[in-house]
């Protein structure tokens, strides 16, 4: 009998997959769920390709994980069968906490975050595997001594951000993302029980720091995709007050809890089992067949925020690297009320406000290391000219229709 399943992946090749309890975890309705989550949202309205999903995204970190253990192994880092398995699974895992649209609507549809969900669902899973994923559930919330397996998962130079970079930018098309991985994961090292990068390395890791912030800016961050991902959390936003309103919404069946109920963390521990299979039945085919039954909906705002986004009729944005004035605000906000010409209430769902900030690396946060020849290792922020690397860019957002 083969020992393990291949797949293939269009950005590493074949990934191979042991049989065992980490097959069975993919196999799980819970991972398969993933298939049904695009990675990047609404992104496809501005890059056609960008179509891929979690569950791409979640095997490819695992790859990565696959080839760090091999290259920290090779170094002599001390890693048993049993941890290298466990940091595989936290991987594997880390994103199935996310709601349909990944981020999009992860403050509007409930609020709670998708680490915290990803935790829950872990907790679940062990308890379905007879405490199978203990050690990875240890690993993934930071609580296991080794601490570079947590940082292997979960830091400013994690396989998830390593995948992610490269993935949507084989998606989109956009090559300014792409990054030299494979390197970077030759010069991991452990020093004194952190994760290091040898100094060989720090080219690779610059181009990595510059990849994101190109990314963040080019992809994420796109001003059309910015448009489309508010005017979702509007709709979203005005579903549910009128549902609070007892107003009867068209919804398929996994989603009429969420759009009739305000769900918060407390709520997840209180009804952990029953939330979590309800939420584990939603996914973006939910939040799409709800926007095509709203365009016909009778509240006429919710009915043209859903035929724009079905539709791609989206808002036109303005970005500036300054807040926009009140008077600014409040002449659009006018103009949207002439234009509307309805109830003021209405016409607040029409006006788009607010800011996005980004840098490519957080000196405050955990810092990357740099190991030297000297047995010496040092913070990215040492060793990086100041300027674009470290600054906090915050750009400020201002969306209305197009009311020609």
């Amino acid at each position: 009998m083969p020992r393990h399943k291949i797949f293939n992946d269009p950005v590493y090749g074949f990934v191979t997959v042991p049989y065992g309890i980490i097959f069975n975890l993919i196999e799980h309705p819970y991972f398969q769920r993933l298939r049904r989550i695009k990675q990047v949202s609404l992104t496809h309205y501005v890059y056609p390709g960008a179509l891929h999903t979690r569950f791409h995204h979640a095997l490819g970190a695992f790859h990565l994980m696959t080839e760090a253990i091999e290259a920290l192994r090779f170094k002599g880092a001390d890693i048993s069968d049993e941890e290298a398995e466990a940091v595989k699974i936290a991987i594997l895992l880390h994103d199935i906490g996310h709601g349909p649209f990944s981020h999009t609507l992860e403050n509007t549809l409930i609020n709670v975050h998708h680490e915290r969900l990803s935790q829950l669902f872990m907790q679940k899973l062990n308890e379905e595997f007879k405490g199978a994923l203990s050690l990875a559930i240890r690993i993934f919330d930071d609580s296991y001594p080794k601490k570079f397996l947590h940082q292997l998962v979960s830091s400013q130079l994690d396989m998830d951000r390593m995948d992610y970079l490269n993935r949507d930018s084989f998606f989109t098309g956009v090559y300014e993302g792409v990054i030299g991985y494979d390197r970077i994961i030759k010069m991991l090292a452990v020093h004194e029980g952190e994760l290091v990068v040898e100094e060989k390395g720090i080219y690779s890791i610059e181009k990595f720091l510059i990849a994101r912030r190109l990314m963040y800016w080019q992809v994420y961050l796109h001003k059309t995709v910015l448009s489309a991902e508010q005017m979702m959390i509007q709709a979203l936003r005005r579903a549910k007050q009128i549902a609070k309103q007892g107003v009867k919404l068209y919804c398929p069946p996994n989603m009429e809890l969420f759009i009739y109920n305000d769900f918060a963390e407390a709520d997840f521990l209180s009804r952990r089992d029953e939330l979590l299979e309800a939420f584990a039945g939603l996914d973006d085919a939910d939040i799409s067949a709800s926007l095509k039954g709203w365009m016909k909906t009778e509240d006429r705002v919710l009915a043209f925020l859903a035929t724009g986004l079905v539709n791609r009729r989206l808002f036109k944005l303005e970005l500036a690297d300054q807040p926009f004035s009140a008077s600014y605000l409040e002449t659009l906000g006018q103009k949207i009320d002439q234009w509307w010409r309805g109830p003021a209430e209405e016409s607040a769902y029409l006006l788009l406000s607010g800011k996005e900030s980004n840098h490519a690396y957080n000196p405050q946060s955990e810092e990357i290391k740099m190991l030297f020849k000297n047995g010496v290792a040092k913070p990215m922020s040492e060793l990086l000219e100041p300027g674009l690397h470290f600054k906090n860019v915050t750009k400020y957002y201002v969306g209305y229709p197009k009311m020609g």
